[in-house]
C-alpha cells in the first residue's frame, strides 16, 4: 500500500476539528487537529496525535500542559489559519502576534493555555504519557478542567479534504 491511498481511505473517516493550543513562557501557539479523542473516564484522560515534524510537536512536549478547543461550524476560517505553519502565520500577521493570529481566546484558569472563544467546547490537559506512532507522538493528557461554552451551534467536520456543515443540534429537553 501506498501513503496517498491509505490517506484517501482515512479521509472517508468524517472527523471532529479541533485547535490544540499550548504556552511556552508568555508565548502561545496552536495548531488545527482532527486526530482527538478520548481515552478514558477514570481517570479523565485524551489523546492527541501530533506530527513530529510540526511546529507545535516539541513545544507542546517542552511545556507539558495543553488545550483543546473543538471548534464550532462557524469557526471554518479559525481551523484554515491554524493549518498553516506557523512561520506563514506570522509573516502573514507582520510579525509576532503572541501566536494566536488575533482571534479571540480566553487563558485557562488550571494551565494558563489558550482557549479559543466561539468554540463548543474545551479542555485544558496535563501530559502524562507519550507514546511514538511512527511519525507522529501519541500524547496522552489528563483532563484538568472543561467547559461546555455552546449549545447552539453545530461541530466543525472535516471530511474528504473539506469541511462540512451539519445541521444545529435540536434543544436539549430539561427533563
Amino acid at each position: 500500500m501506498e501513503a496517498g491511498e491509505f490517506r484517501r481511505a482515512v479521509a472517508r473517516f468524517a472527523t471532529g476539528v479541533t485547535v490544540l493550543t499550548t504556552r511556552i513562557g508568555e508565548r502561545h501557539l496552536g495548531m488545527t487537529a482532527n486526530s482527538f479523542v478520548s481515552v478514558s473516564l477514570e481517570p479523565l484522560l485524551v489523546l492527541a496525535s501530533i506530527r513530529r515534524d510540526a511546529h507545535f510537536h516539541a513545544p507542546l512536549l517542552a511545556a507539558g500542559v495543553w488545550g483543546v478547543s473543538v471548534l464550532a461550524a462557524d469557526m471554518a476560517d479559525v481551523s484554515r489559519h491554524f493549518a498553516r505553519r506557523a512561520a506563514d502565520r506570522e509573516r502573514d500577521q507582520g510579525g509576532d502576534d503572541n501566536g494566536l493570529g488575533g482571534w479571540a481566546h480566553t487563558v485557562g484558569p488550571h494551565t494558563g493555555v489558550a482557549l479559543l472563544e466561539g468554540a463548543l467546547s474545551v479542555f485544558e490537559c496535563r501530559t502524562v504519557a507519550t507514546h511514538p506512532g511512527g511519525d507522529h507522538t501519541l500524547v496522552i493528557g489528563e483532563v484538568v478542567h472543561l467547559e461546555q461554552w455552546r449549545d447552539d451551534a453545530a461541530p466543525l467536520v472535516f471530511y474528504q479534504g473539506g469541511y462540512l456543515t451539519p445541521a444545529a443540534p435540536a434543544p436539549r429537553d430539561a427533563t
